[in-house]
């Protein structure tokens, strides 16, 4: 468990798993603790003391540090992505956690006829907690207010109750405020005053116009004083619940670790025999090679690429390699036939065989891989706020699009490694190619991307994410469907099930058209096959994701539901609703966006030609 620091040689404030700072609650991220609110430090306020724990994974380490590099920031070879500190209850101490900040610093009084906002510089402390000397009655304990102000960038700052209260009264000023909370029964908004004993007040829902609030100052106070930073494009603080979903979105790219290629075992020899090779030249590098260390490491290699290497060696900045998740599509594709009493090797961290589903494969799949061993590594690159970020077809993200940093100082980032098993199903190509040309689907191509550029109509050009195609709302909607199917049967909850799509672009020179279902465990040796032993039955549990896909409850609602017209601003799905196709966030890759079951299987009102799975 990581534990959050208090100071001194008290007890830690709190502790959550490991696996969650890398995720949830990250640098930057509030987190309710028992007794207090805060906001989890930034990288440079971690302790490690003399536990550090590296955890290796170089493919994803080069994908990461190439983008870095474009953004002007470094990523460090040795020890590059670190587990988070681990503490110790029984004998705390300073030098071991991660520093928990409070926040917010505005606190409102629980006494009902007092319910005075007051800073948490002007409230009495007893037994760690903010105690407010009413003036109708005795001390009563404050809680954190819970609403702060945020912006796009991932800005984060006290909301402005003293400028929001006097705004249109008195310009935002006020000589001597003194400010009262007053909640309506439910909560809402429209019930909720901001009042000042000058007589100005405001209420809450006001503040949900942004042209109504002051401009963002640009505060990162995870990331300390100097954290300060000027607010690109002069963004408007935008009002939030620290406690709404989108107060931090994580950006967490991930890859499972998969047998060495050509490039990291061209990189490996040339440090094996680095000694010499750093003064390689075009000149030098052959009269290099007839030392008997050299020769050995780089005898199957020519010297135009032992050159290359050496450079990047130098520059820090990684060789060109395939992509995180076209690397693993090849390792998927290329797995050897199942063959009886085949078993991973103990030490093995990835294992996975082509088999033969019993009565054969489906109509309409390629390949079937069961995946015995997987180790998946995740790491945080950076959060957002209010807007969802959105990774390429690869996973990976654009550093340079509203990525909030998780540090000032540092040159590694935080990560976590889960191990488990998963199937591997692909597609059959050609019958990809053929529905892809289909009327129909196009049409419904041109009615996606309609909602795709009305979602993000207000979102300039540079800024704006990649629409991922119809191949992606058809696998994506399809690994919804699986995983429903398989948790009735494999023994793990639907939201154990973690999905990872590989999608190639319709004109890319490689095709891809993969789902990977998985489940794993964080810190332990991985899971008990339960999973994995359904693939050999895909053909069972694929009938009966189309027969939960091809009816929902709220149909013909949904089914008729457009992205182009629709009226409740749902710009990114098609025929999908919680009724059929949406699952915990946890394991899905784009917060059940980018869904339409009416591309995998026949559903009421919509022409059967869009149906990938129309005659299965």
């Amino acid at each position: 468990m990581a534990k959050f620091k208090r100071g001194g040689g008290e007890p830690p404030t709190g502790s959550v798993r490991a696996s969650q700072v890398v995720t949830s609650f990250g640098p930057g991220a509030m987190v309710d603790m028992v007794d207090c609110s805060g906001l989890v430090g930034g990288l440079d306020f971690w302790g490690f003391g003399r536990q550090r724990i590296s955890i290796e994974e170089p493919r994803l380490r080069d994908a990461i540090a190439r983008r870095l590099a474009k953004a002007g920031r470094s990523l460090r070879k040795d020890q590059p992505f670190l587990a988070p500190p681990v503490g110790d209850d029984s004998d705390p101490t300073r030098a071991v956690g991660i520093r928990l900040l409070e926040f917010p610093r505005w606190f409102v009084c629980q006494n009902p006829h007092c319910r005075r906002l007051v800073r948490a510089d002007g409230l009495d402390v007893k037994r760690d907690r903010r105690i407010h000397r009413c003036d109708t009655g005795s001390p009563t304990e404050c809680v954190p207010v819970r609403f702060v102000g945020a912006c796009p960038q991932g800005h984060l700052d006290d909301w402005p109750w003293i400028f929001f209260a006097h705004d249109e009264a008195t310009g935002g000023t006020c000589e001597a405020p003194q400010l009262s909370l007053l909640e309506g029964a439910s909560g809402d908004f429209s019930e909720i005053v901001v009042h000042c004993t000058c007589g100005a007040f405001r209420k809450l829902g006001e503040a949900l116009r942004k042209e109504a609030n002051p401009h963002c100052g640009g505060i990162r106070p995870w990331l300390g004083t100097e954290g300060v930073e000027p607010c690109q494009n002069n963004e408007r603080l935008r009002l939030l619940v620290r406690t709404a979903s989108n107060s931090y979105f994580s950006q967490v790219e991930s890859a499972l670790s998969i047998p060495s290629d050509e490039t990291e075992a061209l990189m490996s020899r040339v440090q094996q025999a680095w000694s010499v090779l750093q003064a390689a030249t075009k000149e030098t590098l052959p009269a290099f090679r007839q030392i008997p260390l050299v020769a050995e490491a780089l005898h199957t290699y020519s010297d135009a690429e032992v050159l290359d290497a050496v450079r990047a060696e130098k520059s820090g900045v990684p060789l060109e390699r395939d992509p995180l998740r076209t690397a693993e599509h090849k390792q998927f594709m290329t797995q050897p036939q199942e063959r009886v009493g085949e078993l991973p090797d103990e030490d093995d961290e990835f294992f996975a065989r082509t088999v033969s589903p019993q009565g054969g494969l489906p109509l309409g799949l390629g390949r079937v891989v069961l995946a015995q061993k997987l180790r998946e590594v995740r790491v945080e690159i950076g959060f957002t706020r209010i807007d969802f970020p959105s990774p390429d077809l690869q996973g990976e993200y654009d550093l340079a699009l509203r990525t909030a940093p998780l540090g000032l100082n540092t040159d590694w980032l935080p990560a976590t490694e889960i191990r488990g098993e998963g199937i591997f199903l692909e597609l059959d190509p050609d019958r990809v190619r053929e529905w892809e040309s289909r009327k129909a689907v196009l049409e419904r191509g041109r009615e996606l991307l309609a909602g795709f550029d009305a979602q993000y109509s207000d979102v300039a050009s540079d800024g704006r994410p990649m629409f991922p195609g119809l191949r992606f709302y058809l696998l994506h909607s399809l690994s919804h469907l699986l995983s429903n199917a398989l948790s009735l049967e494999c023994g793990y909850a639907a939201s154990a099930i973690r999905e990872r799509i590989y999608c190639s672009a319709g004109d890319d020179d490689y095709h891809m058209a993969g789902i990977l279902l998985s489940t794993g465990t964080p810190g332990t040796e991985g899971t008990l096959g339960g999973l994995v032993d359904q693939g050999r039955y895909i053909g069972h549990h694929l009938s009966r994701a189309l027969e939960l896909g091809s009816l929902c409850s709220n149909d013909p609602v949904c089914a008729s539901h457009s992205p182009e017209k629709d009226l409740a601003e749902r710009y990114l799905e098609g025929a999908a609703c919680h009724g059929c196709l949406f699952i915990a966030e946890c394991s899905c890759e784009r917060f059940n966006r980018y869904l339409d079951r009416a591309l995998v299987v026949p559903v009421i009102g919509c022409d059967p030609a869009l149906a990938f799975f129309g005659d299965a």
